[in-house]
Parts: C-alpha cells; sequence; structure tokens
C-alpha cells in the first residue's frame, strides 16, 4: 500500500464515521446517543487533521455546520472549446488553473450554476448544451479532501461577453489541451479534460458517468 493510498483510506474512514455522525443526529432523541454521535463529529475530524494538511479545528467547525442527512456535494465545471482550445480560470487562492466553475447553490439548477461561474469566474456569458460526465471525485487521482463530492461537467458555448477576471479569479486564457498550465488539481485533473475534449471531437455525446 503506497501513502497515497494509506492517506485516502483513512479519508474515506472519516468521511463515513461523519457522515454517520451526521445523519445519526439528524434524527436521533436520546441524549445520549446526541453525545456519542457527537463524540464521532470529534473522531473524524481528528483521522482527518492527522492525515491531511487541514487543522482540527477548522475541520471541526466545517463538520458541525453541516446537518441534515448526510450526502455528496455536487460540483460543476464547464468545458468551453475556440479552435481546438480549452477555456480555463487561474484561481487567486492557490495561482492554478482550471475549468470555470464551483458548488451548486441551493435552489440553483446545474445548468444555473455552470453559467454562472462561467461569467462570473471568466467574463464570458455561455450556454450549457450538454452533461458530458458526472464523476466521483474519489474514483479519481484528485488530493485528498474533506468532504465526498460529485462533478458535474457541461458542454458550454461562449455567446457573448469578452475576457475578465472575477473575485475569485485572476486570470483567463484558452490553452491546448496538450500543452496544459499548472491545474489546481483538487478541482480538476489534465487527463479529465484531455480525455472530454478528446470524446467531443470525436463526437461522444452521450454523458459518461462513474
Amino acid at each position: 500500500m503506497t501513502e497515497k493510498t494509506a492517506q485516502q483510506k483513512w479519508l474515506d474512514w472519516a468521511q463515513k464515521i461523519q457522515a454517520i455522525a451526521q445523519s445519526g443526529l439528524t434524527y436521533c432523541k436520546d441524549v445520549y446517543d446526541i453525545e456519542r454521535y457527537e463524540q464521532l463529529c470529534v473522531i473524524a475530524a481528528e483521522m482527518i487533521a492527522g492525515h491531511s494538511e487541514h487543522d482540527f479545528s477548522s475541520v471541526h467547525a466545517l463538520f458541525k455546520n453541516e446537518t441534515g442527512y448526510a450526502t455528496p456535494k455536487l460540483d460543476c465545471r464547464g468545458l468551453v472549446m475556440e479552435d481546438e482550445k480549452v477555456l480555463l480560470v487561474r484561481e487567486k487562492s492557490d495561482g492554478k488553473w482550471t475549468l470555470p466553475g464551483g458548488w451548486i447553490d441551493i435552489n440553483e439548477s446545474p445548468r444555473q450554476a455552470v453559467e454562472k461561474e462561467i461569467r462570473e469566474e471568466s467574463g464570458f456569458t455561455a450556454r450549457a448544451i450538454r452533461l458530458l460526465a458526472v464523476y466521483d471525485k474519489h474514483r479519481h487521482a484528485h488530493p485528498p479532501d474533506i468532504f465526498h463530492s460529485y462533478k458535474l461537467f457541461f458542454h458550454c458555448e461562449i455567446e457573448s461577453g469578452a475576457s475578465r477576471s472575477g473575485l475569485e479569479t485572476d486570470g483567463v486564457e484558452f490553452f491546448l489541451p496538450a500543452a496544459l498550465p499548472q491545474l489546481s488539481t483538487g478541482r480538476i485533473l489534465p487527463e479529465q479534460i484531455q480525455h472530454l475534449c478528446a470524446r467531443l471531437k470525436a463526437g461522444i455525446c452521450d454523458t459518461e458517468f462513474d
């Protein structure tokens, strides 16, 4: 077992424990059970802090804000191509590049979310035309993350606008899939961009999913 595999296993276990604790706190009434589920939440945060770069206090605070039955989070990404180049934005948070996108907000449809993210992060007004893929982040080589999430990739076309950085981005450029810059791998992997671009170029329009 490699170090990365061991780290991922610890993260998977911690997320499962947190999900049990969160769902348990949603439905249980017994004060002793509530105390036990709260202890599980603390243990899960300690496990993640011990096997990642996150500190216990921030992880525990995030977990305490999660309520209701535990389910994966949804992240959307827009794939926009022009002249065989793909639109990328540079994140201020880490100085690396990604497909425009982010978390889908409550009362926001996936289409609304990805079109909004493209507009806010790149300056372009785009239209989502098809769902390319739904990936389970755990099943791809992303760095370990606190939450389990699904990633939705949409093929989008620019309708208007011009290149402009946003509140969270400080760069907007088009790149050839074979010559990508340093990517923010927590958000996107080079092989994902290259694979989806190749499917588009080959005219494969069905949705791929894990």
